[in-house]
C-alpha cells in the first residue's frame, strides 16, 4: 500500500501565540525529526502542510506577511515532495491535497504535526471519510494545555489522550513512530 507522511502546520507561527510552551518541544522534535528521516531513507514521500489565515498583516502571525509562516526552527530540514498551504483546519479541504495524494497513488497517510487535537485529528478524521487507510502517530504531535469552559485546564497530555481515545479504530491505526514506518514498507 503506497505510502505518505504529512507533516501538518510544523511553522513558526505557533510561537507567537499565548499558550505557546517549549515544554513537550524536545520530545516531539525528536518524535517529528526521526519520523521524517526514516520516511526520507524508505523513499516515502513526505508533504508538508503550513496554516495561513487571517488578515494578512505583519502582526498576524498565521499571515504570510508575518514570515512566520514557514518550519519551526529545530524541525529537521527535509525536500517536500509537495507543500501545501490552507486556511482551514483539515488539510484537505481547498489545498489540492487530495489531488496529489489521488494522482500519486497514495493508499495510506501517516498523519503528524502541530495540533495534536485540532488540524492533525481533523485532518485524519476527514482522510478517513474520504477513504485513505490513516496512521497517527500521537508521538510526533504536538499540542498545548487548553482552558475549559468551565475554566479548568486541561493537560496536553490529557488532550493526546482523548485524540488517541477518539481517533483508534474509527478513522485511524494509532501507531508509534517505529510501526509506522514499518507499516509503510509493508
Amino acid at each position: 500500500m503506497k505510502t505518505c507522511l504529512i507533516v501538518i502546520d510544523v511553522q513558526e507561527s505557533f510561537r507567537h501565540r499565548p499558550f505557546f510552551t517549549e515544554h513537550d518541544l524536545p520530545a516531539y522534535l525528536q518524535a517529528q525529526n526521526a519520523l521524517i528521516d526514516g520516511s526520507v531513507a524508505r523513499g516515502i514521500p513526505v508533504l508538508r502542510v503550513f496554516h495561513s489565515e487571517g488578515p494578512e498583516v505583519a502582526e498576524n502571525p498565521f499571515s504570510l506577511a508575518s514570515g512566520q509562516v514557514r518550519a519551526l526552527d529545530g524541525l529537521a530540514p527535509f525536500e517536500a515532495a509537495a507543500t501545501f498551504t490552507k486556511s482551514r483546519h483539515s488539510a484537505l479541504v481547498g489545498t489540492g491535497l487530495d489531488v496529489w495524494l489521488t494522482r500519486h497513488g497514495i493508499q495510506r497517510l501517516i498523519i503528524s504535526g502541530i495540533r495534536t487535537e485540532q488540524c492533525c485529528e481533523t485532518t485524519t478524521r476527514h482522510a478517513s471519510d474520504l477513504g485513505w487507510n490513516v496512521d497517527y502517530v500521537t508521538d510526533a504531535t504536538l499540542t498545548w494545555d487548553m482552558v475549559q469552559p468551565d475554566g479548568q485546564v486541561l493537560a496536553a497530555a490529557d488532550i493526546k489522550t482523548r485524540t488517541a481515545t477518539v481517533l483508534q479504530g474509527r478513522f485511524a491505526t494509532l501507531c508509534t513512530l517505529q510501526q509506522a514506518l514499518d507499516r509503510a514498507a509493508a
